[in-house]
């Protein structure tokens, strides 16, 4: 086999498991929203992670990178998105959880987007406009005092949540110095360590 033929085989075979993945895994769980299928149709999920990873892109479980980054499930995006509804008046700030895909996704949406790491979440603003929305690509224990301070009043957050041990998505908003969520379903989210709450001393 050539290696355009090679090439055309390799792009149909992504091409039939993202629409697997539309039908299958989305609309399945209720994401049905145009604007989240548009997106998710049109990014190829198989560019953001490791070559030795690609034929699994699009499997309904998390990927766990060799160099400690993960990727979602495609549902938590699906759900993400259509939860999160960025407009162009929205300044979104987004955690990344090492594959860049949710930046992917969210750019075309938004007025604008800023990406950071976990460790860079933990840093104070340094005085960009206050972001009205948040997305962070995992599960966290809780939001760090220095991240709600980069938010917009009543800004939103879209989230996995880890409460006893149980991975949710969750919506957010802030409200003074803190943010409130309201978890919407269990799912199966990688966690994001980095957020995990300190155990306070016991005797």
């Amino acid at each position: 086999m050539s290696g355009a033929e090679n090439r055309r085989d390799n792009a149909q075979f992504y091409a039939t498991a993202r629409k697997a993945m539309i039908d299958s895994q989305l609309r399945t769980s209720g994401v049905n929203a145009d604007f989240v299928l548009n997106r998710m149709r049109s990014v190829a999920r198989e560019d953001f992670v490791p070559e030795g990873l690609r034929a699994s892109a699009y499997v309904d479980r998390s990927l766990k990178f060799p160099d400690g980054g993960v990727m979602a499930p495609p549902v938590f995006y699906g759900m993400m998105l259509e939860e999160a509804r960025p407009t162009a008046s929205d300044h979104v700030l987004i955690v990344d959880g090492g594959s860049g895909y949710l930046g992917a996704l969210a750019t075309p949406l938004a007025g604008s987007v800023t990406t950071v790491t976990p460790a860079d979440a933990f840093k104070e603003a340094n005085g960009d406009t206050p972001f009205t929305l948040v997305l962070i690509d995992g599960a966290i224990e809780e939001m760090p005092a220095a991240l709600v301070r980069r938010m917009a009043d009543d800004a939103r957050v879209v989230t996995g949540l880890v409460r006893d041990g149980v991975t949710r998505i969750a919506r957010g908003r802030k409200s003074g110095d803190g943010v409130a969520f309201a978890p919407l379903g269990e799912l199966g989210i990688p966690r994001l360590t980095q957020f995990d709450r300190k155990k306070a001393w016991q005797f």
